[in-house]
């Protein structure tokens, strides 16, 4: 390729932490492959590429790019849709089920990341993973599982119900 090939790429997350990654890596995103033709253009000196991610938090760039850079040794077979199971290790290879193994919490802040940075199989795994904790549950459950209240009178509820019954058939 070319000489930017030897140059790393610096990541530099919300809080200012710089992960450098070899710019196949970076380029996963789509986000900061335009960023980084942006400044080729811009600027004949590539050696020091800085791309800032402002809505990137550090411990999630980290598993961002762990992601990218095993998607690039290893891709991920395509996820089916429907999801035929509710366990991951059923759709994706073991590694990438057992890497969405994780707290709500970060796995929600991953699937912002793969949105902002656009990162198209990354986003595809972490919203299946979540559709897969929905898959098969009712209306409580999922309430539960996701800690959402429950806001509807009962006659609301039975009005919603009663609105969406073709769904429940189909």
């Amino acid at each position: 390729m070319d000489v930017e090939e030897n140059n790393k790429v610096n990541l530099v997350s919300k809080e200012g932490d710089s992960f450098p990654v070899q710019p196949d890596v970076a380029r996963m995103s789509e986000l900061v492959k335009t960023m980084m033709d942006e400044e080729e253009d811009d600027d004949d000196d590539a050696s020091s590429k800085e791309i800032p991610l402002p809505n990137v938090k550090s411990q999630v760039l980290k598993k961002v790019i762990e992601f990218c850079e095993h998607y690039l040794q290893d891709p991920m077979t395509e996820i089916e849709k429907p999801l035929k199971s509710q366990n991951m290790a059923d759709v994706v290879q073991k590694w990438y089920a057992d890497f969405v193994d994780l707290e709500q919490v970060l796995l929600f802040e991953l699937i912002l990341a793969a949105n902002y940075m656009d990162i198209k199989p990354l986003l595809d795994l972490t919203c299946a993973t979540v559709a897969s904790m929905i898959k098969g549950k009712t209306p409580e459950e999922i309430r539960s599982t996701f800690n959402i209240t429950n806001d509807f009178s009962p006659e609301e509820e039975a009005q919603v119900r009663e609105e969406n019954k073709w769904c429940e058939e189909a």
